[in-house]
């Protein structure tokens, strides 16, 4: 697709003249990617030039590519963490960017079970607006008349700190939602949400669903769309639905907002929203939502003119595509755009595309891109341009940003599945090293091993062992949990571990586990409890002879640490013996360490 063929197109909806400036845009920066570029290191070179950092490589002010990628190394976060720590603690001197670093935001965890900090400058908000305001132009090409509703997503802030120096630290979206450009959006017929801002930025995650599924209820025949960030999000708003349709059923019928609600803006945002009793929509809500046996289709029954969803069902996501099918009835999924703490990357320029074909074409001036080869040895080989990727092939990305991140490796891994224009598509494959997922929580080998020896000590006196482990996320439950099998060696067959000691176990793993699963499950709920599910001896035997049985050689077989292959599932269910679950909450502070 090209603006050109698009306006050409019968099947196209005819672009406004606005949307086809962005559209323009995008031709304009896919034709040419090699030489935006070149311009981008160029800009983040001379900018950056007297930074600490940079100066230790001797650049001596070369902004050249060549120069650049000779002398600066390629690297990680524990590489740059004694830099960013220097000005999380207050240092204002310029150790990685000339410009001033206004906040960090906070990505996936470090071995240390701490959250990244991700140092970001003032205008990267507006280099994310930008490429928010590519969104809609792309849809409107395949979805028309989406000026003439509103969207009901489910948007919410998190918790956030301050950094020892004052700097604010938090994730992504909370500094999107509370930034100017949010909160005093200019009107547009595009992006109308059902939810007021009040709730969007309440902290209370509890009040701030059930006004937003409220307005969305108030509002239902208006809703074009239902959305989350992801598709575990969107999930979890149904799921609340489930539990609470009787209370909102009740603030409809009697026009008056649910005593639940203390927060004062949303009290007087909702009381020029809730203004009178609508008995009828209540009764129907009551009698769609009263079938507990049957909620197949329940958001086309309740918004009857949605057209798709928008929620990311790529990477960990997937796995929650069949229960969004189940709950939808079949509706598109668009995932329109991939972005991270460290950047925003790029966009799907078919945004209606089935789930298992979406790729994202990279805005070349976002950020400076190199991509490392997979499963090639470092230092054997050498990290390719944007321009330069291979189709088929699959690689890390490596950025370098305006604020001062250079050559770092963000642990995307992606795959080429074409061009647009000069502009290479990449499929989200996976986040290097992690096994577990349920929303933005992401857990390594390493990680999950540690929680399973700390855990495992509890059983010592006793005289039990773990001889054997492996693991899946649930997610068909709302919300999802992870769910580990043990197969134990219990010395003293008389006295096994009773439930009480497994239930510490299972809480042991999870106050093994990092910042981001535990604020997951203690603030933001969208993790449940840590089930472990003891199997009877020899069912890892089993379980290798079954791999043996499809190929693997016995010599190099190694227990997977993750299972999601339905068959050995169904093996490793059919031998439990035992089911334990966390009996509490795991300690989480929004305080960082120092």
């Amino acid at each position: 697709m090209t603006v050109d063929s698009a306006l050409r197109s019968p099947i196209m909806h005819s672009p406004s003249t606005k949307d086809v400036k962005a559209l323009r845009f995008i031709e304009e920066m896919t034709r040419n990617v090699d030489f935006v570029q070149k311009k981008v290191i160029r800009e983040i070179l001379r900018r950056n030039s007297e930074t600490e950092y940079l100066k230790r490589f001797g650049l001596k002010g070369f902004t050249d590519r060549k120069a650049f990628k000779t002398k600066v190394p390629v690297v990680t976060y524990d590489d740059l963490k004694p830099e960013i720590q220097r000005i999380a603690n207050g240092d204002r001197s310029m150790i990685l960017s000339s410009h001033p670093i206004t906040e960090f935001l906070t990505s996936s965890g470090t071995s240390a079970g701490e959250r990244k900090l991700m140092p970001t400058i003032e205008e990267d908000m507006d280099r994310r607006q930008l490429l928010y305001s590519l969104l809609m132009p792309v849809m409107n090409l395949y979805v028309p008349g989406l000026d003439k509703g509103k969207a009901l997503y489910f948007l919410f802030v998190k918790t956030e700190s301050k950094t020892p120096g004052g700097l604010p630290a938090r994730p992504v979206l909370t500094s999107y939602y509370k930034s100017e450009q949010f909160k005093r959006r200019p009107y547009d017929p595009y992006n109308v949400y059902t939810s007021p801002n009040e709730a969007i930025l309440c902290p209370d995650s509890s009040q701030s669903m059930y006004t937003q599924m409220l307005c969305g209820l108030l509002m239902r025949h208006e809703v074009l769309r239902l959305g989350a960030v992801f598709a575990s999000g969107l999930l979890r708003a149904i799921g609340f639905l489930q539990t609470n349709w009787k209370e909102l059923a009740n603030d409809i019928s009697t026009g008056t907002l649910s005593s639940r609600i203390s927060d004062p803006a949303i009290k007087e945002s909702m009381s020029k929203i809730l203004t009178k009793p609508d008995q009828e929509l209540a009764d129907f809500i009551t009698s769609v939502c009263g079938q507990d046996n049957n909620w197949e289709g329940i958001i086309t029954k309740i918004w009857p003119n949605t057209k798709y969803l928008d929620v990311i069902v790529t990477g960990a996501m997937a796995q929650y595509i069949p229960m969004l099918e189940y709950y939808s009835g079949g509706l598109p999924m668009a995932c329109t755009m991939y972005a991270s703490s460290e950047s925003y990357f790029g966009i799907n320029l078919k945004p209606m595309c089935k789930p298992s074909e979406v790729s994202y074409t990279i805005m070349p001036n976002m950020a400076y891109f190199e991509f490392l080869p997979h499963e090639v040895p470092t230092g054997k080989s050498e990290l390719v341009e944007l321009a330069d990727v291979e189709v088929g092939k699959e690689y890390e990305l490596v950025i370098t940003t305006y604020a001062g991140l250079n050559r770092y490796r963000v642990g995307d891994i992606l795959q080429v599945t074409g061009f647009y224009n000069s502009a290479p598509q990449f499929k989200f494959v996976r986040r290097k090293n992690v096994l577990l997922s349920i929303e933005s929580d992401k857990t390594d080998e390493a990680e999950l091993q540690k929680a399973v020896e700390n855990a495992s000590v509890l059983l010592g006196e006793q005289g039990t062992r773990v001889i054997e482990y492996t693991s899946y996320a649930e997610t068909k439950t709302i919300p999802g949990h992870y769910v580990i099998y043990w197969e134990l060696l219990v010395k003293d067959q008389t006295n096994p571990p009773n439930d009480e000691v497994m239930a510490r176990c299972c809480l042991e793993m999870e106050e093994s586990l990092n910042s981001v699963y535990r604020q997951s499950r203690v603030a933001d709920k969208s993790i449940g409890p840590l089930e472990i599910r003891v199997v009877k001896n020899g069912t890892f035997e089993e379980l290798m002879d079954y791999a043996i049985s499809r190929g693997a050689s016995i010599n190099q077989y190694k227990v997977p640490r993750c299972v999601s292959f339905t068959p050995i599932m169904e093996l490793l269910d059919s031998r439990v013996v035992s089911t334990h679950f966390s009996p509490a909450l795991p300690h989480w502070s929004p305080e960082r360490r120092r």
